[in-house]
């Protein structure tokens, strides 16, 4: 784990920061100085202190942790997801996707279906895709125009304080990919026999609309990034890099919490187990 702390943490996107998304680092080598083996060893650790941490979490019972995944196609969510959570026990530990809303979820608001998901007590829920998609596709693909989606930075922002203000500790992570990494990661899905299932011909339509999707990003972490639920912009080119990085957020947000383990109202060392 770096020696950074979490509200200096050099990816985090302060309340009101101006976020230019073509100057932002896609790779890093500052944070963690280390060769890519080195890394490994290291990041093998760090899952290690998110298992502890997420017991402790779970055994504890009072709080809630909500983490929010958005990313360009091939950005890594999913690989973030497996990797950095592989050592969370899946009984307090859920994964939600967002896809294209059902006719149901469109028959509601557009929190509705988000809402329903959140944590409970003791929960780590894990978002990948989120209520965003909600002003982002819809603004850059033009589905609702902007007297509509515009409004929706600080239906977000209520909602989200709401979550925090009754007890839900939340951590969003925008994985950064650069322009040319997702046309390798694309062509690859192409040239790649068992990745070909990945290639959705329709991920080209949102790569021409690239620029429009980065102004859509900036306007999201500039007016959503709050004290209570931050946005973090970590660079995702190298994977095991990337993996790093989140564990570092992941880590530094749960120890941030003064868990305890409940109190107990016997002694063990008086009891005796026969047989």
């Amino acid at each position: 784990m770096s020696d950074t702390p979490l509200t200096e943490h050099p990816f985090r996107v302060q309340p009101g920061q101006s976020v230019d998304l073509s100057s932002w680092p896609t790779t890093d080598e500052d944070l963690f100085p280390v060769n890519k083996p080195k890394g490994k060893d290291l990041f093998k650790q760090m899952s290690l202190q998110i298992d502890e941490l997420q017991t402790q979490f779970y055994a504890e019972g009072k709080r809630r942790l909500l983490v929010v995944f958005q990313a360009m196609d091939t950005g890594g969510k999913d690989g973030t997801i497996r990797n950095v959570f592989e050592k969370m026990d899946p009984q307090g530990t859920h994964c939600v996707a967002f896809k294209k809303p059902s006719s149901l979820e469109l028959a509601h608001d557009y929190l509705w279906r988000i809402h329903d998901h959140v944590p409970k007590n003791g929960d780590v829920v894990i978002f990948n895709r989120s209520h965003y998609e909600d002003i982002l596709a819809v603004r850059v693909r033009e589905i609702y125009p902007e007297s509509v989606w515009s409004k929706r930075y600080d239906h977000i922002v209520n909602f989200e304080q709401m979550l925090a203000d009754e007890g839900t500790t939340i951590v969003k992570i925008f994985l950064h990919i650069s322009h040319d990494e997702q046309k390798e990661r694309l062509q690859a899905r192409l040239d790649e026999p068992e990745k070909n299932w990945k290639f959705n011909p329709d991920d080209l339509k949102d790569r021409a609309l690239w620029p429009k999707f980065m102004a859509a990003y900036e306007d999201v972490f500039a007016k959503t990034s709050t004290e209570d639920a931050p946005w973090y912009v970590v660079p995702a080119d190298r994977k095991w890099y990337r993996n790093l990085i989140v564990s570092d957020i992941i880590i530094k947000t749960m120890r941030g919490l003064g868990m305890e383990y409940p109190d107990i109202d016997f002694d063990p060392a008086g009891i005796q187990i026969e047989g």
